[in-house]
């Protein structure tokens, strides 16, 4: 029997899929991995991604550059818009994210993340199961390659395909 391989990554390498919206590159696909899909994203200024709750995937980020506001919380009151106003039952707020933090969000719990600054964020991305959220961003990311406003309308088809209720509307500038 041979014996298995591990995958090396290296620096600036992996499939890039880039619009006005968002900037993704896929690290580790399901086609890696039984676990998780990886991705590294850079979410440019005034991108917000809109509160959403996934009822089978885990997900895990880890800001490396810039700040982002963070929501992983179930709050007292889903309103449909302002997600960085929510306040949970036990008086969790929305955290700024900043270099080094990590947030893991369970299935069933709403999340959402924006970068309020004037300046590119980067993350590190991991989705559980995969390969949805490849495919979700790979859907995604046309729906938003035009670079104007995003359809809603095809955003919120899109999400109910991949176990996504979207809470609040997705944002770009």
């Amino acid at each position: 029997m041979a014996a298995a391989e591990g995958l090396f990554v290296p620096p600036g390498h992996g499939r890039v899929v880039r619009t006005p919206a968002q900037h993704v590159t896929f690290k580790v696909t399901g086609s890696h991995s039984r676990t998780a899909s990886t991705f590294e994203v850079i979410v440019p200024p005034g991108f917000d991604v809109g509160a959403h709750v996934h009822t089978r995937s885990e997900e895990l980020f880890y800001v490396l550059e810039g700040e982002l506001d963070v929501l992983a919380f179930e709050p007292r009151i889903r309103t449909r818009d302002h997600w960085q106003k929510w306040e949970s039952r036990s008086g969790r707020r929305v955290v700024r994210a900043t270099p080094g933090t990590v947030v893991v969000v369970p299935p069933g719990c709403p999340h959402a993340f924006a970068n309020p600054a004037e300046t590119p964020a980067k993350m590190f991305f991991q989705a559980s199961p995969p390969p949805d959220h490849e495919r979700y961003f790979e859907e995604l990311l046309e729906i938003l390659a035009d670079g104007g406003p995003p359809d809603q309308a095809a955003i919120e088809a899109l999400r109910r395909r991949y176990d996504i209720e979207q809470l609040t509307p997705l944002k770009h500038r």
